[in-house]
């Protein structure tokens, strides 16, 4: 018999009718996760501390229509590009691509995440099955040819799945009719101490990374690949995350903040570890483990709330953190960067987990 169980039901309604459901997905360790069909995003997510007491990690909100015109991407799945792709075009086969502009910095358009109508704003199919033994949440979207621009009809599939060692695995897949660029990540932001409880300053942090991606005023990558040494970059030991926001180095500057494309230290598509995260307090940790290449460390500098979140919390500026694991940004400008290109006939397949535990 399963020792994982997922129920569901409703969350809201969209502006035209169509309705939006939660799916909650739960473990003999009191581990919790309600996940909703609309941006495939991560709702809630309750984990025990240290004195067993629970607490929603991940920043949000309470009703569907808040979500509708979130500008975080409080929890979804990103798509068709997560990042930003530099002056929202790119080019694919000797043809140039334009893309939606929903970004500008300093001037600068790019596509960010997808563009306007991304993966995080598309009410997906859902569905509840069995993956590879283990009950999962199966969530897809046909996302069509010109659909922020992007060549070709894309079909991409989400799976969510809860295991009884407490782990959430997410696996992404993908096809294509035509050659096209794909780039899917996952944005819940993250605060061990449970959502709208301070700042992630004082969260301590590990990144299994020798090299990051500088970026340009635009936050754009400027293409080089930079060691972290003797830099606020440098995570290979576990340290506060305060420590590097008190810096003035000039790539912190840029962003306000961490908003940087880590390059991990692996070579080959394995599940390897990536990021582990901690908080004394409540004794929480969290392990990111991926097949990615990469993996963006925002500090939530820009976070905006017009609204109340849940529980009627408030949020302001690093009260969550995101560890979005990715190819690089703009890698569709940046021969040197790991290619995003799908073509038809070819497989998108990776694979992320969130591995919850107490500090040992």
């Amino acid at each position: 018999m399963s020792q994982v169980t997922i129920s569901q039901k409703k969350f809201g309604e969209l502006k035209d009718g169509r309705k939006a459901d939660l799916y909650i997905l739960e473990n003999k360790n009191d581990l919790k996760i309600e996940i909703t069909n609309y941006g495939a995003r991560i709702v809630r997510l309750y984990t025990p501390d240290k004195n067993g007491n629970l607490a929603d990690i991940v920043l949000g909100y309470d009703n569907l229509e808040q979500y509708l015109s979130d500008p975080n991407y409080f929890g979804a799945i990103i798509g068709r590009y997560s990042n930003r792709i530099a002056g929202a075009t790119f080019e694919l086969n000797k043809q140039k691509h334009h893309l939606e502009i929903n970004e500008r910095i300093n001037g600068q358009a790019c596509c960010l995440h997808g563009g306007q109508d991304g993966f995080d704003s598309q009410l997906w199919t859902a569905e509840k099955v069995e993956l590879n033994g283990k009950k999962s949440i199966k969530l897809t979207h046909l996302s069509q040819e010109g659909e922020g621009g992007f060549p070709g009809n894309l079909k991409a599939v989400v799976y969510y799945t809860l295991t009884s060692d407490n782990k959430l695995r997410v696996e992404y897949r993908a096809e294509t009719d035509q050659p096209t660029v794909v780039n899917l990540t996952q944005h819940s932001y993250f605060n061990l101490k449970g959502q709208g409880n301070s700042t992630i300053a004082d969260h301590l942090l590990y990144l299994k990374a020798d090299k990051y991606t500088p970026i340009t005023e635009n936050l754009i990558p400027t293409g080089e690949i930079r060691s972290v040494k003797n830099s606020p970059f440098d995570f290979r030991n576990t340290k506060k995350i305060s420590a590097g926001l008190k810096s003035k180095h000039k790539q912190l500057e840029l962003a306000n903040g961490y908003d940087h494309n880590f390059v991990l230290n692996k070579t080959e598509k394995e599940l390897e570890l990536a990021a582990r995260l901690k908080e004394r307090k409540s004794g929480r940790q969290l392990e990111v483990w991926t097949t990615e290449p990469g993996i963006q460390f925002y500090s939530g500098n820009e976070i905006i709330l017009s609204k109340k979140a849940k529980n009627n919390k408030n949020y302001s500026s690093r009260s969550g953190l995101c560890l979005e694991t990715q190819h690089y940004p703009n890698s569709p400008n940046q021969e040197n960067f790991p290619a995003t290109v799908l073509r038809p006939g070819e497989k998108y397949r990776t694979v992320t987990e969130f591995k919850f535990d107490l500090i040992q």
